[in-house]
C-alpha cells in the first residue's frame, strides 16, 4: 500500500486526503551535478493537461503539506509535488551540502528529469524563497509563479541560533518533540480546529528518516534565503501572492512588500486564514489559483 521508505507510522493515517496522497509518493534517483551518485527523489504527480504546476513546501515539510490542494489542482492541471533538497523523504546524501545552492541545482535537474518544459511553480513559505531563487536562475523553466504566506524578506528560522555545535543537535531534537511542534501548528492556522492527530502525523512523518537533524542544521547554518531580498524586484514573470489575513508565522506585512516589488503581481488575501491557505482554505486557493493559471 505503501512505499518502503516511508517509516510504518504512515499506517496511522486517518484523512482520507493524508492516506491517498501517501499512497501516491515515489522515490527516482535524479542525476545531479552536486552528486557522484544520483539522489533517490520523493515526488507526487497526478493529474494531466495544461502547464504543469511543480508545488513547493515549506521549512521542515514535505509533500504531505500538499495534500489537500493536489485534488483541486490535479483536475485541471498535470501536478506535481517534490520533496527539497534535505527534507521530507528526498534521500539525505552524507556529504553533501544542504544549502540553497544545492537545493536550486537539485530543484532544476528533477525539473529536467521529469517535466522539462515551462511550469506554474508554487512555493509556499520557505519554498516561497525557494521558488523566487529557481525563477531568478532558470527563467525559461518558470511561467508562471504562485507564492503561499512566502519567506523572501523575512529572516531564517528563529531557531537558527541554536544549530551551532554543541548546541545543534540538542535544538533539533527539542524541534522533534510533539508538544513543540504542536504549537507550531496551532500558531500556524486560524482555526486551531486544523490540529487535529492526522494533521500532527503528517507535518512528523519525515522526522523518522535518517539524518534529517544533520540536514536541518546544515541548512540553517548556510544562512538559508537571507540573501534574497534585494532580488525579488528582479522577478518579471505574472506572479499570484495568496496571504493568510491571520498568519502568525510571518506575519502580514511581507505580502504588500512582495506586491510592490514584484512588478507583474496581484495579492489576494485569504480571510480568516493563518499561514497555510493550502490546508487551511485548500478550495479557495485552488479557485484562485486556477483562475489565475488561465490567464493569458
Amino acid at each position: 500500500m505503501f512505499e518502503s521508505f516511508l517509516p510504518p507510522e504512515v499506517a496511522q493515517l486517518t484523512e482520507e486526503t493524508s492516506i491517498a496522497l501517501a499512497r501516491q509518493i515515489r522515490r527516482s534517483p535524479i542525476p545531479t551535478s552536486i552528486s557522484p551518485e544520483p539522489i533517490e527523489t520523493a515526488y507526487v504527480h497526478q493529474g494531466a493537461g495544461g502547464t504543469p504546476i511543480l508545488l513547493l513546501h515549506g521549512f521542515d515539510s514535505s509533500v504531505f503539506e500538499f495534500r489537500r490542494l493536489l485534488p483541486q489542482l490535479a483536475e485541471h492541471h498535470d501536478t506535481w509535488i517534490v520533496d527539497l533538497l534535505g527534507f521530507g523523504f528526498t534521500d539525505r546524501p552524507i556529504n553533501l551540502p544542504f544549502s540553497p545552492e544545492a537545493i536550486k541545482t537539485h530543484l532544476y535537474d528533477f525539473w529536467k528529469a521529469k517535466i522539462d518544459q515551462p511550469v506554474i511553480l508554487v512555493g509556499a513559505s520557505m519554498g516561497g524563497a525557494a521558488a523566487i531563487d529557481f525563477a531568478l536562475t532558470y527563467p525559461d523553466a518558470v511561467a508562471k509563479l504562485v507564492l503561499l504566506d512566502s519567506a523572501g524578506f523575512a529572516a531564517g528560522p528563529a531557531i537558527g541560533k541554536f544549530l551551532i555545535p554543541p548546541l545543534g543537535y540538542l535544538a533539533t531534537e527539542f524541534l522533534r518533540r510533539p508538544n513543540v511542534r504542536r504549537s507550531v501548528s496551532l500558531k500556524a492556522y486560524y482555526d486551531p480546529a486544523f490540529v487535529t492527530a492526522d494533521a500532527e502525523l503528517c507535518a512528523a512523518l519525515h522526522l523518522k528518516l535518517s539524518r534529517w537533524n544533520e540536514a536541518l542544521i546544515a541548512f540553517t547554518k548556510s544562512g538559508g534565503y537571507n540573501f534574497l531580498s534585494n532580488k525579488i524586484s528582479q522577478i518579471t514573470c505574472p506572479t499570484l501572492i495568496l496571504w493568510g489575513n491571520s498568519d502568525q508565522i510571518l506575519g502580514t506585512k511581507d505580502a504588500t512588500r512582495f506586491e510592490s516589488a514584484i512588478v507583474n503581481s496581484k495579492l489576494i488575501w485569504i480571510e480568516q486564514c493563518g499561514h497555510v491557505p493550502h490546508l487551511e482554505k485548500p478550495e479557495l486557493t485552488a479557485k484562485y489559483f486556477l483562475e489565475f493559471s488561465t490567464i493569458p
